[in-house]
């Protein structure tokens, strides 16, 4: 398997999150959110870099977190200005990647659960097709309406050919990179870091994801994840 770099996403405002503090400095397990995400890659041989797109509200470079500055002490991880955009802050950390690594892998700051086994399995799928990403079925029954509710409904949408996403989405650096440059729309209308390549006609191939690889947005989110790393511990 090829080694890769790492782009860690923690410039958006988490305001669905609410609190005093970015939701991915909250203590999760005794460490700030960020740090599980941080230890996942770095504890990996074949990762030879980590950018962390950020800006000064996240207050990243205020934590008082010994465990996250031992993480920022690693000489992979690098720091950069993110964007107003998730696209945009992707786009700046690929530029602040260094030269090398063939492979990039996008991995949502706030997933502080995911497995080294997800990782690889992500890995070797994009290794062959170009691009991979986890993935999940819709377990719910989804229908279309034009919100905010209360709204009609259009229709009901067939669930068996949807699946919902996760990160790592890994992804050969010189086709993102090239997506980004051909890119046909305003990058804040790109939610997906994929996306992009499937903008460029290019393959993106899911692979098994997993449950408890779950993304912090609420207070909710963050006790599942308290409970879902209590079970592992």
């Amino acid at each position: 398997m090829p080694s890769f770099a790492v782009i860690l996403p923690a410039a958006g405002g988490a305001t669905r999150f609410g609190g005093p503090v970015n939701k991915v400095l909250v203590p999760l397990g005794g460490v700030p959110l960020i740090v599980h995400a941080l230890r996942a890659f770095l504890s990996r041989p074949d990762v030879t870099a980590v950018v962390i797109p950020t800006s000064p509200a996240t207050g990243l470079s205020n934590s008082k977190s010994p465990e996250l500055a031992a993480c920022l002490r690693d000489p992979r991880v690098r720091v950069c200005a993110g964007g107003a955009s998730r696209a945009e802050s992707v786009k700046r950390g690929l530029a602040e990647v260094p030269t090398g690594p063939e492979w990039v892998a996008v991995h949502d700051a706030a997933r502080p659960l995911v497995s080294q086994e997800l990782i690889t399995r992500t890995l070797a799928a994009a290794v062959e097709h170009g691009a991979a990403v986890g993935a999940v079925p819709i377990a719910q029954t989804v229908k279309e309406a034009e919100g905010p509710l209360p709204a009609k409904v259009f229709r009901t949408v067939q669930r068996s050919r949807l699946w919902a996403v996760q990160t790592p989405q890994i992804v050969r650096r010189r086709d993102l990179e090239a997506a980004f440059e051909t890119c046909p729309l305003p990058l804040e209308q790109v939610t997906d870091d994929l996306q992009l390549i499937e903008l460029a006609r290019k393959q993106v191939w899911l692979v098994e994801g997993e449950e408890r690889n779950l993304k912090v947005t609420t207070q909710t989110d963050l006790r599942i994840a308290e409970m879902l790393l209590g079970t592992s511990v």
